[in-house]
């Protein structure tokens, strides 16, 4: 019963957790250049994540064909996506319109994972997903700003978009019965190695204050380590696509925590798009259940 509802829970604090890091990102921004922040984010992590494998003895990659497959997963999954959010950002793209083309994420996992993981998505699937990105829509349409739109900031979006998409379904191929604690310290660290050059890109400056390191260390911690452990244990129990749609969550719960953090509003639209969302997800998690059970009873036939 325990573990029933520890696996239910798991979504929720992974979306508060996840989410979240777009309030603490802004937050640390103010105070630090992109890439500084990030290095700092990633090696803090890194160094937490080895300390914890080496006090609890736990088990590192066995051949460096796994650890590659680990160190590749966790470029793409954290480096890649958090790489190309922070440079869209800094090159003008707003953050509404990175949400939404980051939003497209379930939307292309599944489409990938139907076809070289040979995962069963049916028509209600598809358009539970589309409902939810509708709702996602409604939810950035508010904020929605294109008046620094350039091809730079875009590409870096869909480079962050496709990293993240990749890097879930190699997880999921190659990395599910990875260790949390050795496969994150791997994957935080080559994350951290793919920052460097982009150091030079950019004036790096860091303002050290008091919510400076509030945000750097929620960052390091409550996302790079705990939102992330979390995503990897969901892909491994579950099928890719269920757990990329999460991902519509995302800005539902930045959304929720701005508006008690930052006081930030929320206007009808936001509400219709929360509901949409909601909508969407029933709808895809309804049908992926009723899927599951038909196999399982096949199974057992």
């Amino acid at each position: 019963m325990n573990m029933k509802y520890l696996s239910l829970s798991m979504p929720f604090v992974f979306i508060v957790l996840y989410g979240s890091g777009f309030v603490f990102t802004k937050m640390g921004l103010a105070f630090a250049s992109p890439m500084a922040f990030l290095i700092l984010r990633f090696f803090i992590a890194f160094l937490i994540l080895f300390i914890l494998s080496l006090l609890l003895k736990s088990s590192w990659p066995k051949t460096q064909k796994e650890f590659l497959h680990i160190a590749f997963a966790g470029t793409l999954t954290v480096g890649t996506f958090s790489i190309g959010v922070y440079l869209a950002l800094s090159y003008g793209l707003s953050v509404s319109l990175c949400a939404l083309i980051i939003s497209l994420q379930p939307l292309l996992v599944t489409l990938i994972a139907q076809k070289y993981l040979n995962e069963r998505i049916n028509k209600y699937i598809w358009r539970g997903l589309f409902i939810a990105f509708f709702g996602v829509f409604c939810i950035v349409l508010f904020k929605l700003n294109t008046q620094n739109l350039n091809i730079l900031s875009l590409f870096c979006a869909f480079v962050a978009l496709i990293g993240l998409s990749f890097g879930n379904i190699y997880q999921k191929k190659y990395c599910s019965n990875m260790n949390l604690f050795t496969g994150g310290a791997i994957g935080t660290l080559s994350s951290s190695l793919l920052v460097i050059p982009f150091l030079f890109l950019e004036e790096s400056y860091i303002i050290y204050n008091k919510d400076f390191f509030i945000a750097l260390f929620y960052m390091s911690i409550g996302v790079s380590i705990g939102a992330l452990s979390l995503l990897y244990l969901m892909i491994k129990k579950n099928n890719i696509s269920k757990v990329a749609s999460l991902f519509y969550l995302v800005p539902v719960s930045a959304v929720v925590i701005s508006y008690f953090l930052l006081d930030e509003s929320i206007d009808l639209l936001v509400l219709f798009g929360i509901g949409m969302v909601l909508l969407g997800l029933r709808e895809i998690h309804k049908k992926q259940q009723k899927t599951e059970e038909i196999k399982t009873v096949n199974a057992k036939i």
